[in-house]
């Protein structure tokens, strides 16, 4: 069949070749409306997957984030800042423990029981019944209320703090009084399990202006950053101090000060070799548990803080410091023990020996004399700078904030000393220092002749600072045949606890007075070590004015007060610092035997 023509018109009528004739009928037109609905349903239809598209890639991409960060904070940790559920689940601050783990600091939430004069709107009482009443009824759920106390500050108009740490239960019973007045807070208690015990070198954690536990005194102080970084306070921070042994220091050095009729004491044991202190007491203590704490008089440190001449101690270091300046090279050699007078200065011995003492002699019998002379020799130069080096020129160094200045003596002009001073401070007088300033200086005299800063943490296994050396150590070796051999012949006799190898010596002073001295007020001291063939540790026991009572047969110098605590101490605290007793074990000291005993 032939193609058919088509013309441009559809009304036409065109032959074909063989004379057959078609008719083309016109296609229907397509209405304009529908071409737009169907336009617009493929236009949404494009919007809507674009949508979609779009929904998906975000969630795809937020998902990739999410696994980026999951994978970053599994490699470095979550950012500083941000607080997860593990430290949310901490306390508001972290504990202090002994080196042993022993708690001695803990935070717990409780109630308090808080009196608000500002309850009620109007001016009449905050209380419906009587503030003794009140107090009465208290009393009736806590017993060892202090009545008197309590109606002081419901009637005041300042309010305050009438109880702390209260039960659940007991809270309860406090609301059910109806008194609008007695507020029960909620808040973070810094709580101390051994109670005074350790006191000093805590301190106490009180709340802040924004509520939260702020250290106040002693370590709480030192650590406050520490133990409030969230980041930090999972593991509880380990002291130095050996809780046993801080029980047992504070226990005999009560019994001393008790039986001496003293007004205080103070007490350190010193690891000689770090430095470490493992207890350090000053009595009388406070209770850190109490509200009340920082309005102690008692908060005074008397280790770290309070500082003394404490006398013949100091003869030691002065025979030490000749010994290592080739002053003393003969301990046989005999020293004028006459009274020492220079212009219209006078000095002689309490108890004289003899007209000469070798030096030996002059510790045993704890000549001043004789220690004078020693210091004349040596020079006011080199005794200057043997103090120096110990450290007694300057506040003790340990990480508490309270330590005392010395009172170094007043020199020329140009700083030196002049001969009656120099002489002086050979026996220990015309310096003050604080027990921890002594309990150093006999650690670095005894432990191969190092001194190394007194610490209050925890040190592990090659921890110890390399200090400075002082004396050289055949002079430290000396020093402990002399200590020990003034433990058996000299005044440190009722310190020589058996089978512990003591050396130790006593130094009993006049307290300094506006103007001179108190002849009635002493300051009776003990230094010590052992076990003083390989001294470990230093002990120093300090009492503040002791009276001569029957437990002192009537004596209040030290070799009767000071050094028996000592002599009780140690067989307690020896044990526990893995020292045993051995009385097999003793330092040679039979050279020095026969230059005592030659003379009686």
């Amino acid at each position: 069949m032939n193609a058919l023509t088509f013309n441009a018109r559809f009304d036409t009528k065109q032959p074909a070749a063989d004379g057959t004739v078609f008719v083309h009928q016109p296609r229907p037109a397509i209405p304009a409306g529908r071409i737009a609905a169907v336009h617009m349903r493929y236009s949404l239809l494009v919007i809507a997957r674009l949508r979609l598209f779009m929904v998906i890639g975000i969630f795809v991409l937020a998902a990739a984030v999410a696994l980026v960060r999951i994978g970053y904070l599994g490699f470095a940790g979550a950012p500083q800042g941000q607080t997860t559920l593990e430290e949310a689940l901490l306390p508001p601050r972290g504990e202090i423990a002994d080196r042993n783990g022993a708690p001695l600091a803990r935070t717990f939430p409780a109630y308090a029981l808080w009196f608000n004069p500002r309850a009620m709107e109007d001016d009449g009482s905050p209380l419906v019944a009587e503030p003794r009443e009140v107090a009465e009824r208290l009393k009736a759920i806590f017993p060892d209320l202090d009545i008197e106390r309590t109606v002081r500050i419901l009637t005041s108009d300042r309010g305050g703090y009438l109880l702390r740490r209260l039960l659940p239960e007991d809270a309860n019973k406090v609301f059910d009084l109806g008194e609008v007045a007695l507020e029960l807070p909620r808040e973070n208690d810094r709580y101390y399990p051994q109670g005074p015990l350790g006191a000093h070198v805590l301190g106490y954690a009180l709340e802040g202006g924004d509520r939260q536990l702020e250290g106040k005194l002693g370590m709480e102080q030192v650590l406050d950053d520490r133990l409030s970084n969230p980041l930090l306070r999972a593991e509880p921070v380990a002291l130095s101090i050996d809780l046993r042994v801080q029980g047992a220091l504070e226990d005999e050095l009560g019994r001393g000060m008790l039986a001496t009729n003293a007004k205080g004491a103070a007490g350190i044991v010193l690891d000689v070799d770090t430095g470490e202190v493992m207890a350090m007491a000053s009595l009388p203590a406070f209770d850190p548990n109490r509200s009340d704490a920082q309005h102690s008089p008692n908060i005074y440190n008397r280790a770290t803080n309070a500082t003394y001449e404490l006398g013949s101690t100091f003869k030691p270091l002065t025979v030490a410091a000749a010994i290592d300046a080739g002053i003393v090279r003969d301990l046989g050699a005999e020293w004028d023990a006459g009274p020492v007078e220079i212009g219209h200065w006078r000095r002689s011995d309490l108890k004289p020996k003899g007209d000469t003492l070798n030096v030996a002699e002059a510790l045993a019998y704890s000549s001043n004399t004789v220690t004078m002379r020693i210091a004349d020799a040596l020079g006011e130069a080199r005794m200057r700078q043997v103090m120096t080096d110990l450290g007694m020129n300057r506040p003790p160094q340990i990480e508490l904030p309270a330590r005392g200045r010395p009172q170094w003596p007043q020199g020329r002009s140009n700083g030196s000393w002049s001969r009656i001073t120099t002489m002086t401070v050979g026996y220990g007088h015309g310096i003050a220092v604080t027990p921890l300033h002594l309990a150093s200086a006999y650690a670095a005299m005894v432990n191969g002749g190092v001194y190394r800063p007194a610490t209050l943490h925890r040190l592990e296994p090659g921890e110890a600072p390399r200090g400075t050396r002082v004396f050289k150590a055949s002079t430290s070796s000396r020093m402990r045949q002399l200590m020990r051999m003034i433990s058996i012949y000299g005044t440190g006799r009722s310190a020589d606890a058996a089978g512990y190898r003591v050396g130790g010596k006593t130094g009993s002073a006049e307290k300094a007075r506006r103007g001179g001295y108190a002849e009635t007020a002493l300051i009776s001291s003990f230094a010590a070590a052992f076990p003083m063939e390989r001294p470990r540790y230093v002990v120093v026991t300090v009492l503040d004015e002791p009276k001569g009572t029957a437990a002192s047969s009537g004596q209040r110098t030290a070799a009767y007060t000071a050094a028996p605590i000592v002599g009780a101490l140690i067989p307690r605290i020896g044990p526990m610092l893995d020292v045993r007793p051995d009385a097999a074990r003793d330092v040679d000291i039979s050279d020095l035997r026969s230059l005592i005993e030659g003379r009686r």
